[in-house]
């Protein structure tokens, strides 16, 4: 039997203690959240009930959840335009987080951020970015803050290999490494920059750019949340200490298109490419295989938790389309240029 959140119980095998065993049945639940949450989103997006578009994090799950279980809640993250599962994995609320998505005054900005620019200070959310490697200076600079304040925090930035050709990486990576800042950059490669291959925009080895400012850089399996997971509490334990920033390359893949609206992507990447990547590396199916393997759960356990999370965000979905929009009053309330 799986748990719940609030009830981590569980018969763990002697070669695995209880703690472990409830991480990876928490990280097994939180992906299946996050990819239930982006299923209505879909819905929502195809019944013409939400404005604008969204950037699903289908695919990309463990990746998310992998890096934001090693932090504290205190810890920051910064998001980008494809940041639903960042928010979620930080601990945002569905509720909320659809509010946001429809305009409704409820949701984490009043309505008026939309997809693509959720924060949530509360959970150490700076917030997401439409812009391309647009947050990574407000990571490094969250991160320079907890390094003068001596809070003990550390800031994870979130970014897709697109923002490698943006110069901004650079400059924080060279002033994170000189300052021993307390910051971790997640490169989240999913293989295509909207409709072009990575190999035809991105020279050399990705690691070696980090590498180069003297970051201590990993490559990892962003479809093996409990790879990532590992990998990511290293690296965030060493910068906690004050030695210095990281560096997470995780390979990954979107299932959908670049945004809810790319629907035939046949010209830019073929369906047999796409059907391997969710048969044979989806990182839910395959962390549920294992935990049936070591005998953590079994088949309708899991099925359970997919049953009660797809409820779970339709619930949801009805708090926020009752939700009211923000008053015509408001309209240059919270608003900045």
């Amino acid at each position: 039997m799986i748990p719940s959140n609030d009830n981590p119980m569980t018969t763990a095998t002697e070669t695995k203690s209880s703690q472990d065993v409830a991480l990876y049945l928490r990280m097994y639940r939180q992906m299946v959240a996050i990819r239930q949450f982006e299923a209505q989103v879909n819905d929502l997006y195809t019944r013409a009930l939400m404005p604008g578009l969204a950037h699903l994090y289908i695919g990309e799950e463990a990746i998310a959840v992998g890096i934001c279980e090693a932090l504290e809640r205190s810890d920051y993250i910064t998001s980008t335009h494809r940041g639903h599962g960042h928010c979620l994995a930080k601990g945002a609320s569905p509720n909320l987080m659809f509010a946001e998505l429809l305009g409704k005054r409820a949701g984490y900005c009043k309505g008026k951020g939309g997809s693509m620019h959720i924060a949530d200070p509360a959970t150490g959310n700076l917030g997401a970015n439409a812009i391309v490697c647009g947050s990574a200076g407000i990571a490094t600079g969250a991160a320079f803050t907890a390094k003068h304040l001596k809070n003990n925090r550390v800031a994870v930035c979130f970014f897709g290999e697109g923002a490698l050709g943006q110069g901004v990486l650079y400059e924080v990576m060279n002033l994170a490494q000189l300052f021993k800042l307390p910051v971790i950059y997640v490169c989240e490669n999913n293989s295509y920059s909207e409709y072009t291959h990575f190999l035809e925009t991105t020279a050399g080895e990705i690691l070696l750019r980090a590498t180069a400012f003297g970051l201590d850089a990993e490559d990892v399996d962003g479809q093996d949340v409990r790879a990532v997971h590992t990998t990511a509490k290293r690296l965030i334990d060493r910068a906690r200490k004050g030695d210095g920033p990281g560096f997470i390359l995780c390979n990954t893949y979107r299932y959908h298109g670049h945004h809810v609206g790319d629907i035939n992507r046949e010209y830019y990447r073929s369906k047999q490419e796409e059907h391997s990547w969710k048969t044979e590396r989806d990182p839910i199916l395959n962390l549920g295989k294992w935990l049936i393997e070591q005998k953590l759960a079994d088949a309708p356990a899991l099925e359970l938790v997919g049953n009660e999370l797809e409820a779970e965000m339709k619930k949801a979905v009805e708090f926020a389309v009752a939700s009211p929009y923000p008053d015509v009053s408001e309209v240059n309330e919270d608003v900045y240029a």
